[in-house]
């Protein structure tokens, strides 16, 4: 119940003032391990391999040792091009120990991506396997770093001697690694233009990790299924650092994300927390054996990583029975969380808003248009103010002042409402606007209720070009397991379910049934590669070239 206090009359709220951590991720490491060290802290089940929180410690010392030994230093970049493995954490870990920033490599990368990483990162090193199933790494990294000019020094992949080779040299530790130290760089396209290095501290990455682990309500008992990519900010930052504030342990299913091994998982290890983007979710209820996997260990999990429907929350709620299952907001730059419900929130809060402020955190809705804090309840950008800002773009002054004013407040490019008791309501992205015939539509909103549609199992909403409207809207629609387009569900039955529910320039124009979306490793849906079938498949490609204003 809400008391005078409590209600927002503006956009703004801040989160409580609880202490911020002023130490390092391997200052945080050691005394985890001194307070847990007999507790599991990561599980690779892929791999066969654990390591307790001392031995992933004595790890982490071991490959700063081992940098050490190849010349890198306090400041330097280390690049780490993999899939999920018990290495990445003890990169991770050995990274932060010796002072050093590690550059996360998205393993979808290919030659050109790579190399204009490469370039930009000045990384001295690379750590990476020869190749997996789904690449050729050493080939595409020979393709990369031909003909540039690069800091590049050292080339290490985990399946040669040189990796052991690294973890017994006889380097040394640094004096000194300051928690404002950069610790991770990770390239996101940001707003605009080509990717950008977000620069994260030490101080950053910690801090947000604890008020994690507060809000999930872990503790060394907990240990927590990661089927999410750890070059992902969901993994390396919610997934570790959450369990190196609480020492709960990191277990790790699969290479990449397996739904099979993911249930697996949870039922061999008697998982309590489990983190997925939605389309996880989706693909884990989807199996036909769903119902063989006991879930019943489970108590609390993330949904998050890209838009969050109402109707798959309550269905992960029920189905998988993770009745405390939270949704958080925030992006890289952000370190990523800012706005996270609790896991002993009311389930209104939690199905139908991303939380409120983190501690320390403060955020408000502003006009797109002024500029100034809006109303509580209206619509709006969202912006963020506070330690989980990331120190800026990498190299990039201009691409920082764009998003981040002087005053240190951040503007996200993303819409919502702030509702009177300071939750965020999320209505999408301010460049996924949808215009048609002047009417602005949100896919978000379209996509809300096409969930309550009792044959859709995922729906996503864009735009496509139209000579006379400017745009008009396209669902993909993919039907629960057992149904068939034509036989069970056609876009004209969609369409007059629509009709009545929602504003007739809101109703889909087309409907296309598949049985997969386009997708990054971190499992954020790609919108733009949905709008680009269209347009070919439609033959829009002049329409699509027409100048707007």
């Amino acid at each position: 119940m809400l008391v005078e206090e409590d209600i927002v009359t503006q956009s703004y709220a801040r989160g409580p003032d609880r202490p911020l951590l002023e130490v390092t991720i391997g200052d945080l490491l050691h005394r985890t391990a001194e307070r847990f060290p007999d507790r599991p802290a990561v599980i690779s089940r892929h791999q066969n391999r654990r390591l307790t929180w001392a031995e992933l410690s004595v790890a982490a010392d071991r490959v700063a040792r081992g940098l050490w030994a190849i010349g890198i230093r306090r400041g330097d970049r280390v690049g780490l091009w993999s899939t999920n493995c018990i290495e990445w954490i003890m990169m991770h870990m050995g990274c932060a120990r010796t002072g050093a920033a590690l550059v996360n490599v998205n393993p979808a990368y290919r030659s050109h991506e790579l190399g204009f990483t490469l370039t930009r990162s000045h990384m001295k090193a690379i750590f990476l396997w020869h190749n997996d199933k789904r690449a050729d790494y050493k080939e595409i990294l020979a393709r990369a770093r031909h003909g540039l000019a690069l800091d590049l020094q050292h080339t290490i992949y985990f399946d040669s001697p040189e990796w052991p080779a690294l973890l017994e040299a006889e380097g040394r530790l640094p004096d000194r690694v300051a928690p404002d130290d950069i610790a991770n760089i990770q390239y996101t396209s940001g707003t605009t233009g080509l990717p950008k290095g977000v620069m994260l501290s030490h101080h950053n990455i910690v801090n947000n990790g604890q008020f994690l682990a507060q809000g999930f309500h872990y503790s060394e008992q907990d240990k927590i299924v990661v089927p999410v990519p750890l070059f992902h900010c969901f993994g390396c930052v919610i997934g570790t650092m959450s369990a190196v504030n609480s020492g709960a342990a990191i277990i790790l299913p699969n290479w990449t994300f397996d739904a099979r091994a993911t249930l697996e998982a949870m039922h061999r290890e008697r998982a309590t927390s489990v983190y997925g983007v939605p389309a996880m979710y989706v693909a884990e209820m989807a199996l036909d054996d769903f119902a063989s996997y006991d879930l019943s260990s489970l108590r609390t999990g993330m949904m998050s990583g890209a838009p969050c429907p109402v109707e798959l929350m309550k269905r992960v709620l029920d189905e998988m029975r993770c009745r405390e299952l939270v949704i958080a907001y925030g992006q890289t730059e952000t370190s990523p969380v800012v706005t996270m419900s609790d896991a002993g929130d009311p389930i209104e809060i939690r199905v139908k808003t991303v939380g409120r402020a983190m501690p320390q955190t403060e955020i408000r809705v502003v006009s797109t248009v002024t500029g100034e804090t809006l109303p509580s309840g209206e619509q709006g950008e969202v912006c963020a103010r506070g330690y989980a800002v990331m120190k800026g773009y990498d190299g990039d002054p201009q691409g920082t002042a764009t998003v981040i004013e002087p005053d240190g407040w951040l503007h996200t490019g993303d819409l919502g409402v702030m509702r009177e008791d300071g939750c965020i309501h999320l209505t999408g992205r301010s460049r996924d606007v949808i215009i048609r015939g002047g009417e602005n539509i949100y896919p978000r909103e379209v996509e809300e209720f096409l969930y309550t549609h009792p044959q859709i199992d995922e729906v996503q909403v864009v735009g496509i070009p139209d000579a006379r409207l400017g745009e008009i809207v396209v669902a993909w629609v993919r039907l629960r397991s057992g149904l068939e387009p034509g036989a069970d569900a056609t876009g004209a039955q969609i369409r007059d379910f629509c009709q009545g529910q929602i504003a007739y320039y809101k109703i889909p124009e087309y409907v296309r049934f598949v049985t997969e979306f386009p997708a990054t490793l971190s499992g954020k849906i790609q919108k733009y590669k949905m709008r680009e079938f269209e347009i070919e498949a439609r033959g829009l490609q002049t329409v699509a070239q027409s100048a707007t204003a």
